[in-house]
C-alpha cells in the first residue's frame, strides 16, 4: 500500500513541478515519452506521461514505455525510492537483480536527475520566525 501511495504521490509532485518549477520544466523540454514504475509481478504499476513540458500519471501498465523500472516487490520498491542514497540503492538493487530496467537506460538516468527537483524546499530563517 505504501508503494502504491508513493507512486501516486510521485506523479502528483512531478505534475506540480511541471506547472510551477521552471528548472524542472527545462528538464522536460523536447521530451515526449511515457515511462513506468512497477513491481515485477505486475500487481502494482503506474506510468508517467511527459508531453509538452508537463507530467501526468495514470495507474496501470503503459502499452509501450520508453523505459520501465521493475522492482522485486512493493517493499523493495518503497525502500529504494525512499532511501537516503538513492543512487547506491538503485545500483545495489540492479546488481542483486531486485530491480530490472527495460528500455532506454539513458532515460533512467534522466529520470533520476528529475527527482532532485521534487524535494521540499528548505525553510529559511525568515519563514521560521514568522
Amino acid at each position: 500500500m505504501k508503494f502504491r501511495f508513493l507512486l501516486w504521490m510521485l506523479g502528483r509532485l512531478m505534475a506540480k513541478a511541471s506547472r510551477e518549477n521552471p528548472a524542472f520544466r527545462q528538464q522536460l523540454e523536447g521530451r515526449d515519452l511515457v515511462f513506468q514504475l512497477h513491481t515485477l509481478d505486475g500487481r502494482i504499476a503506474r506510468h508517467f506521461i511527459v508531453k509538452d513540458q508537463r507530467v501526468s500519471s495514470k495507474r496501470g501498465v503503459a502499452s509501450e514505455p520508453a523505459f520501465a523500472i521493475g522492482f522485486k516487490d512493493a517493499a523493495s520498491g518503497y525502500a529504494t525510492l525512499t532511501a537516503k542514497n538513492k543512487q547506491l540503492a538503485f545500483m545495489q538493487g540492479i546488481q542483486s537483480r531486485d530491480i530490472q530496467i527495460q528500455g532506454n537506460t539513458a532515460l533512467v538516468m534522466w529520470f533520476q536527475g528529475l527527482t532532485k527537483y521534487l524535494r521540499p524546499k528548505k525553510r529559511t530563517a525568515e519563514k521560521k520566525a514568522a
